[in-house]
């Protein structure tokens, strides 16, 4: 049976899988995210960058599989960013850097970019590889400053791209998403199914998973 390995440490791509009916391994990189966009200069693209950190996860991720797996499997690797103001921003570094990042932003509109790439093995090769970006346009609302510092100070800031997220404390202060809400959370359950037929294999067989 083909098993589905998330090259992953969020908790919050791997809830999106789970209530989808999905339980995949879970793997996790160790990319070196610093050095990989470094690696691609400054004047990259947004779906550029994500797209790239996707696939060196899905790359890595695929080298560490023991050879059982690798005989029928499908590798994920997924990466988000935000761009606003034509600035892309990951997980903020600090926390004051989670407090100007949200005065920023909030009573405004960003466009999150989440990259996925799809590795197909078998037989422990790989037989097909696929990558895309989707962007959804998120609303964000405006915190109170008591209610900023509460969640500044819960820590899932630092732990998120664009230091919110749609799924914990964070979904509290976005008013609204265009596009596909599972993106915002890190994976976008469209892409991801579209990508998988492209690769011959259906949702139906990874319930069954």
């Amino acid at each position: 049976m083909t098993r589905l390995v998330l090259g992953s440490a969020s908790t919050g791509r791997l809830k999106v899988l789970r209530q989808a009916g999905v339980e995949p391994l879970v793997v996790v990189s160790g990319v070196d995210e610093d050095a990989v966009t470094a690696g691609l200069g400054p004047d990259v693209a947004p779906d550029a960058m994500v797209a790239a950190l996707a696939s060196a996860k899905a790359d890595a991720v695929t080298r560490q599989l023991p050879a059982e797996v690798a005989a029928d499997c499908v590798v994920v690797g997924c990466d988000s960013m935000l761009l606003l103001d034509g600035h892309l921003r990951g997980k903020p570094a600090s926390l004051d850097a989670a407090r100007a990042q949200w005065q920023s932003m909030a009573g405004r509109s960003g466009q999150l970019h989440t990259g996925h790439c799809l590795i197909r093995l078998q037989h422990r090769a790989i037989t097909d590889r696929k990558c895309e970006t989707v962007v959804t346009t998120v609303h964000f609302g405006t915190p109170t400053t008591a209610d900023l510092d509460a969640y500044l100070d819960s820590g899932e800031p630092l732990q998120v791209a664009g230091g919110f997220t749609l799924d914990g404390l964070g979904g509290w202060f976005i008013d609204g998403v265009d596009g596909d809400p599972s993106s915002v959370i890190g994976i976008s359950l469209p892409l991801l199914r579209t990508l998988l037929g492209r690769v011959g294999l259906s949702i139906a067989e990874l319930w069954a998973t």
